[in-house]
């Protein structure tokens, strides 16, 4: 069988949609908490077929206060170097952008919720394609991160203009949650207590409602995405 890495921050977020998806391609999934410590993996990146890279409520440049990031950002450089295909969501994109040479820094403002983002023209081509005619999508961020080198973008939001890149066939990196599950998602609201607390105008009710209806949508493409993502 072919290895993915998965990469997690808080155990509430972890693969959802995308889990059926990698073990219907054929992959063997081993999880690994970023907190616990990486140091071990670093020098065998090139053991794994396939890197995934969680989201988590922390900065991808707060090295000082988590330093497993130091490791995590090494795990990801050996990766990407050594040709092996590399995901990440959320903290996982930024943390990719910031590997491949690009600045990560807090956005404008705290993007929490389900809408639609827009595509590029190449994000219409690309595997992203299946979002494309307003399909909403879980945002849960307030960092952003200006595009590396080399990489191009595939989708924005009003807010963010780097919402989701590809840098070559193999590394895909989305800003925004498609793997998100409505049933896992009560875990979130219960992490995410004191963030969702600190936003105006955001409650659990609201975001439980629209969970409700939109993520069977979202997941269902997730599956979509990255299978296709994984042919290319």
């Amino acid at each position: 069988m072919k290895s993915a890495l998965v990469i997690r921050h808080v155990a509430f977020e972890d693969l959802g949609a995308f889990a059926p998806a990698l073990a219907a391609a054929g992959y063997e999934i081993r999880y690994c908490d970023a907190a616990d410590g990486i140091d071990d993996l670093v020098g065998s990146a090139t053991d794994w077929d396939l890197l995934v890279v969680l989201g988590g409520p922390i900065g991808a440049y707060e090295e000082r206060v988590y330093p497993f990031l130091v490791s995590e950002l090494r795990l990801i450089e050996a990766q990407i170097a050594a040709g092996r295909r590399t995901l990440g969501i959320c903290l996982g994109a930024q943390l990719i952008a910031r590997s491949l040479g690009a600045r990560v820094y807090p956005g404008p403002v705290k993007e929490i919720g389900w809408a639609p983002v827009r595509l590029s023209a190449a994000g219409q081509t690309s595997c992203l394609r299946h979002l494309d005619g307003g399909v909403p999508v879980l945002h849960w961020h307030g960092d952003t991160f200006d595009l590396p080198p080399g990489a191009v973008r595939l989708a924005s939001s009003a807010a963010y203009e780097n919402q989701a890149f590809s840098r070559g066939p193999g590394t895909l990196a989305m800003q925004f949650h498609v793997e998100a599950t409505a049933p896992r998602l009560e875990h979130w609201f219960v992490g995410h207590a004191a963030e969702i607390a600190a936003v105006p105008g955001l409650d659990v009710a609201s975001l439980r409602r629209d969970s409700r209806d939109r993520a069977g949508q979202t997941a269902a493409i997730a599956g979509e995405i990255l299978a296709e993502w994984l042919r290319d």
